[in-house]
């Protein structure tokens, strides 16, 4: 045995698009509540790549759920007219008021859930298909979520179109031109420092 969520205790979420290619086939034939034996030979599987498991593969595998795709929001090509200004061309609204009272400070560490598209509505990541809410370091993310998400008390829930010199600012290889991200703020674990 080479992995098994039941050994973990934990069930994965898994974007058909990011797994072996086995899978991608084999999940799209199950219903939820199914379980099924693959026996996924290696052209299907990791295709002889170093430090992955070789020869053909077998999985038992158990459908859960099925997880809606987060649909890219309506005015996601460019910020509405009610939508707040803020830094540096940071645009905002408010999707859902939260119940704390503090604001994240600079340094601070927090655990979000969040959705975030291109102006054209292309999801390019998310923390909700994951699984798994993010904990990050306001001062390792780009400078529009530095900005915006210091705005924001526990449980808001907020939408950010941030433009590109404070997104990527351009750089090769990263999602051009203005983004827009859903965030909602689950909880101020504390600072970096401590």
């Amino acid at each position: 045995m080479f992995d098994s969520s039941v050994v973990r205790g934990e069930p994965v979420r898994l974007p058909l698009d990011r797994v072996i290619q086995g899978w991608t086939e084999g999940l799209q034939l199950m219903t939820v509540g199914e379980t099924r034996r693959m026996w996924i030979p290696e052209e299907l599987a990791y295709q002889g790549r170093e430090g992955r498991p070789a020869g053909m593969l077998v999985f038992d595998v158990e459908l859960l759920d099925l997880i809606p795709f987060p649909e890219a929001p309506a005015d996601v090509a460019a910020p509405p007219e009610d939508a707040e200004k803020g830094p540096r061309g940071l645009r905002y609204k408010k999707l859902r008021n939260g119940d704390g009272e503090a604001q994240p400070s600079e340094d601070a560490v927090v655990r979000v859930d969040y959705n975030g598209w291109t102006t054209d509505g292309v999801l390019i990541d998310s923390s909700i298909l994951r699984g798994q809410p993010a904990t990050l370091s306001l001062t390792q993310v780009i400078p529009g979520w530095f900005h915006g998400v210091q705005l924001m008390v526990e449980g808001d829930k907020w939408r950010f179109w941030i433009p590109e010199n404070l997104a990527y600012g351009g750089e090769e290889g990263k999602p051009q031109g203005m983004l827009v991200f859903d965030v909602e703020l689950l909880q101020i674990i504390g600072t970096r420092s401590e």
